[in-house]
């Protein structure tokens, strides 16, 4: 039968006939398929913005606390994690089309079982799903891209495929927090269904395969390894202060999984430098650019990501914000971003990256330090100001970090670079949630027992404090003596754990501050002057 009396065939024919815009050697294909790349990229960052501000109502809907809920941000960033390195040979091996296809596939199933989950652990595995899906949808697209562009429009196609993550930046949240407030928390997932099923479609007709004849065997070792060393990893950060946990980072099973978890980084590191076809070619860190960018990135991911998972719940359980209020103040993060990412690329076409470097983590640190000072009274303006500030960092940081970072790699190694910088993006995040989410367990608990120690019930200003308010409960709001007495000490016990778990954020805020600067420091070394020409031969990208 021939093939191209199916739909799907038909319209394919159509658009790769004559002249079409959509055929794969016509001068606007490249921007199509630049399209086709951000709508998947929106979808999949999306997500991960849109359950931050669902997380309290998460919590409150199946009982459980912050060390559980946590898993839901970690569980979708470990699956990515797990992903990222097998996108780039599964695509040399099957396609970059095909492989792309399926991860939309995967996300949007994931989605689908996300918004039916009926408790904590259901949705858990559900993220997992969604999360094999954004780790084949993030790099490949990134590798798309470099692929299709040459070198002196790489920096502005990369600016604008930002643009769809900065959107999902500014209206995940919001369209979360509007979902919520007027329906349910399943909506957050459900909405991915319909966009997840557009980038199907406009996959099938716009892109065209391509097929990296040059396959490598697949390095099981090394794939077992780190599959064993990320979860454990991340269970280990999560664990070591847990309510559950009374031996805290001593307790056996702790030590036990630590070790585990050492033995498979040390045999994932030696098979991927020793065997002759890696998952990750690690080698590739061996050029000067790409490997000092990734240690950047790592730095950055922990406090970003850990931060971005803060800051909803700091709004929604401290100031008593709507998950919608909560959302909707990440709305400038993305749009500033968005705007400023283009922008960053064309500097680091034609200038030096270092200058959008330098001051996109300057603004970044300050942006943590504002927030660092929050307490239960701060203002809507000045939470705004730290946002409008770290969207501009943002714009200004990344775009130039990864432009730089792939100044020095062969046009085929580019699927590879992109796994390990995507790899190391989520590893860092991942790592970033579950060390802020368990330091901010502890510095509560710090807090607590020191605020908790500077009450003395036998001090006249304790007198004096409970006094007015029982009489405030008595006279204003009708209590009787007795009960005015108890709800006295009970509101001054709350207001004290109140201002604990605000000032363990404000710490958390300082960490994340503190690293983002140190992460600043190997940019010295990054070496710009031939960004611009770039070293590699004109051969290098044409179309095999």
């Amino acid at each position: 039968m021939d093939r191209r009396r199916t739909p799907a065939h038909r319209i394919r024919y159509l658009v790769r006939s004559g002249n079409s815009a959509l055929h794969p050697k016509h001068l606007s294909y490249k921007w199509f398929l630049l399209a086709n790349i951000m709508i998947g990229t929106f979808m999949a960052v999306l997500d991960a913005t849109i359950v931050n501000v669902g997380l309290p109502k998460i919590m409150a809907s199946f009982g459980v606390g912050l060390d559980k809920i946590q898993w839901v941000i970690t569980a979708y960033m470990l699956a990515m994690a797990v992903a990222l390195p097998t996108s780039g040979w599964l695509a040399d091996k099957f396609g970059y089309k095909r492989l792309y296809f399926i991860g939309l596939f995967l996300f949007t199933l994931g989605s689908m079982l996300c918004g039916r989950s009926s408790d904590e652990n259901m949705l858990i595995a559900a993220r997992v799903i969604q999360g094999f899906g954004a780790g084949t949808i993030q790099p490949l697209g990134m590798a798309i891209i470099t692929r299709e562009f040459p070198p002196h429009q790489r920096g502005i196609a990369l600016g604008f495929w930002g643009i769809s993550a900065a959107a999902s930046v500014s209206f995940g949240p919001l369209i979360g927090g509007f979902l919520i407030d007027r329906f349910s928390w399943p909506l957050i997932f459900d909405v991915n269904i319909p966009v997840g099923i557009l980038a199907m479609l406009f996959t099938i007709i716009v892109q065209s395969e391509y097929i990296n004849r040059k396959t490598r065997k697949f390095d099981v070792i090394g794939f077992i390894s780190v599959t064993i060393f990320l979860p454990l990893t991340i269970y280990i950060l999560s664990q070591g202060n847990t309510a559950t946990n009374s031996e805290g980072w001593n307790a056996p099973y702790i030590l036990a999984y630590g070790a585990i978890a050492l033995i498979a980084l040390a045999v994932f590191i030696t098979a991927e430098l020793t065997v002759k076809e890696p998952l990750l070619e690690l080698k590739l860190l061996k050029y000067h650019n790409f490997g000092i960018a990734n240690i950047i990135l790592v730095i950055f991911s922990l406090g970003m990501f850990g931060s971005t998972f803060l800051l909803p719940i700091y709004l929604q359980n401290s100031l008593g914000y709507t998950a919608l209020q909560a959302g909707a103040v990440f709305l400038p993060v993305g749009i500033i971003q968005g705007i400023v990412a283009p922008i960053s690329g064309r500097i680091s076409d034609k200038m030096n990256p270092k200058l959008p470097l330098f001051i996109g983590v300057i603004l970044f640190s300050y942006s943590f330090y504002l927030n660092a000072n929050l307490s239960y009274l701060t203002e809507l303006r000045f939470i705004m100001l730290s946002l409008y500030i770290r969207g501009l960092a943002m714009g200004l940081m990344f775009t130039a970090l990864t432009t730089v970072s792939l100044s020095e790699i062969p046009r085929e190694k580019m699927a590879q670079a992109s796994a390990i910088t995507n790899s190391i993006r989520q590893l860092g995040g991942s790592l970033g949630v579950a060390l802020l989410a368990t330091m901010l367990t502890s510095r509560v608990n710090f807090h607590t027992q020191v605020f908790g120690g500077a009450i003395k019930p036998g001090s006249e200003i304790f007198k004096q404090t409970t006094t007015k308010i029982k009489n405030h409960l008595q006279y204003e709001a009708g209590s009787s003596p007795a009960n005015a007495t108890r709800q006295s000490q009970v509101l001054l016990l709350s207001n004290l754990n109140k201002q604990a778990y605000i000032q363990g954020i404000d710490d958390d805020f300082l960490l994340a501050g503190i690293i983002t600067l140190i992460g600043g420091i190997p940019i010295i070394f990054l070496r710009t002057k031939k960004t611009k020409i770039q070293i590699l031969p004109a051969n290098e990208y044409s179309n095999k």
